[in-house]
């Protein structure tokens, strides 16, 4: 077995037995080309209207934490003692990540690794970052969603000199600003990128493409990012590995599937107060996405259609009884509009011309772009903001549509998120970090890559604790049968979970 990084963390085979946003007009962000997932632990009930605190833009305010740091740039340093208690609810559910903690109290695979960051900066992000830095990490930090951003838990990383800049209700100008502070810092130059989306990797690129000649490598969790790096790799423009967290197994089947089953109900009872019994909802897409939020609003007795692309994915709609069909089709009858692609104007103009009054469209894929929210900003409709993350627009006789969360990624900028998924996902971006850190010269080319199967599993393996689940080891002689090592992989690279 080949070591991964100079810490040994240990392996399954050494284990065996696992003991309210900006209201000022000329700030508020319309349509940012290049949404991602959010996270945000506070409930979007109430309104959202302006606190005294809000008027004025952090940007604009003079910061110092209680050591005289000012390197930050959040919403309000005071609220540190409240995040720092999120932060350490969070710990208790992300056990793997203080595993990695505890295995590293010696040796540290992260020293003298520069992360520059641009995640969500929540209390479960907070528990990756503080665990980076354990690992030996200097880090630097920007939020990939203007919704995303938990102010307490900013604080606390603050109060903690952890440089981070992000706050909830961001314009757009704001969340470029705040990337930027975190690259273009004198004395300071990243050497990894950890990226929710590519934004952080594109501001580089495009400002400071210098900076790739000590970059070793790019860990990109969203699959909105890795299509862009996949376009930087076609074109030859590529210049440093990165490694694809998104399609590793632990992220696909546990992020996006059972957090989205989980997360979707509460995600729209609390924007829109739903019933599900007999709602006829429309579901674009049966990714692991798709497949979470069809099987919950099944559950809950809704009526479910499915739009799919892929005749495999849509064979998978039917075979698990739900009915298949083009949007156009079902549009008018239908309550909600799901989108779960990661594509653009899948739900257009046209289409929402057609919906009849009150159906709910919301957006649960890794991109705001899936739902045209551009073409319902006319003259002749009327946009009527009813509280946090809810908008309902009015066509001129009168009907109207219930947009939520503005397109973003619905559960993660309006609801909570369990922690535990969280954990996994979070996990997997930690070692893939110390892999490309680690790994020898000419072990990955400048290509995107997989995370290797064996630290999907050591993911998988490291989550087990919490069950006081047991697994079965192989003997030798049925190890020699199936040609597999006592201690995994146990499926190749291009099983299909």
């Amino acid at each position: 077995m080949r070591k991964v990084y100079s810490l040994q963390i240990q392996y399954p085979e050494q284990t065996r037995e696992f003991d309210s946003r900006l209201t000022k007009t000329g700030r508020r962000s319309l349509s940012h080309s290049i949404s991602h997932s959010s996270t945000d632990s506070n409930s979007s009930g109430g309104s959202d209207a302006e606190n005294p605190e809000d008027v004025v833009s952090p940007r604009d305010m003079q910061q110092i934490n209680s050591t005289g740091n000012r390197d930050f740039c959040i919403k309000n340093i005071k609220l540190a003692g409240f995040g720092r208690r999120e932060i350490e609810l969070a710990e208790d559910e992300m056990t793997a990540l203080m595993a990695l903690r505890k295995a590293a109290q010696g040796e540290k695979p992260l020293a003298a690794a520069k992360i520059v960051g641009c995640t969500h900066v929540t209390a479960q992000t907070a528990v990756l970052f503080e665990t980076l830095m354990v690992l030996g990490a200097q880090c630097r930090w920007a939020a990939c969603n203007i919704y995303s951003t938990q102010d307490e838990v900013a604080a606390a990383l603050a109060e903690q000199d952890f440089p981070v800049f992000a706050w909830k209700g961001e314009s757009e100008d704001d969340f470029w600003w705040c990337i930027d502070r975190c690259v273009n810092v004198e004395g300071w130059e990243p050497n990894m990128i950890l990226d929710d989306g590519g934004d952080m990797t594109h501001w580089i690129y495009k400002k400071y493409p210098h900076l790739f000649k000590k970059v070793k490598g790019i860990v990109e969790e969203s699959i909105t990012g890795i299509h862009r790096l996949h376009h930087l790799s076609k074109a030859g423009r590529l210049c440093v590995p990165a490694i694809n967290v998104n399609d590793s197994v632990t992220k696909q089947k546990f992020d996006n599937l059972y957090c989205c089953r989980e997360s979707i109900l509460d995600s729209l009872k609390k924007t829109a107060d739903i019933m599900f019994g007999g709602k006829q909802v429309a579901v674009c897409g049966y990714g692991e996405v798709g497949k979470g939020c069809s099987a919950a609003l099944k559950a809950m007795g809704s009526v479910v259609y499915v739009t799919e692309i892929d005749p495999i994915c849509a064979l998978q709609a039917c075979m698990d009884g739900f009915r298949l069909a083009k949007l156009g089709d079902v549009v008018r009858q239908v309550d909600m509009v799901i989108t779960c692609t990661g594509n653009k104007n899948v739900v257009v103009r046209e289409h929402m011309d057609l919906m009849k009054n009150g159906c709910v469209v919301c957006n649960m894929g890794r991109s705001n772009t899936e739902i045209d929210v551009n073409s319902l900003r006319t003259p002749e409709l009327v946009w009527q903001h009813v509280r946090a993350q809810v908008d309902h627009i009015i066509w001129p006789d009168g009907k109207r549509i219930v947009l939520l969360a503005e397109g973003r990624v619905l559960n993660l900028s309006s609801s909570t998120v369990p922690i535990y998924v969280l954990s996994i996902t979070a996990t997997t971006q930690a070692l893939a970090l110390i892999e490309l850190f680690n790994a020898p010269e000419g072990r990955y080319k400048q290509d995107v890559y997989l995370l290797p199967k064996k630290l999907d599993e050591y993911v998988a393996s490291l989550h087990l604790q919490t069950f006081d689940a047991h697994l079965t080891e192989l003997t030798d002689e049925q190890a020699k049968y199936m040609g597999l090592s006592k201690y995994g992989p146990f499926k190749p690279s291009y099983y299909r979970y």
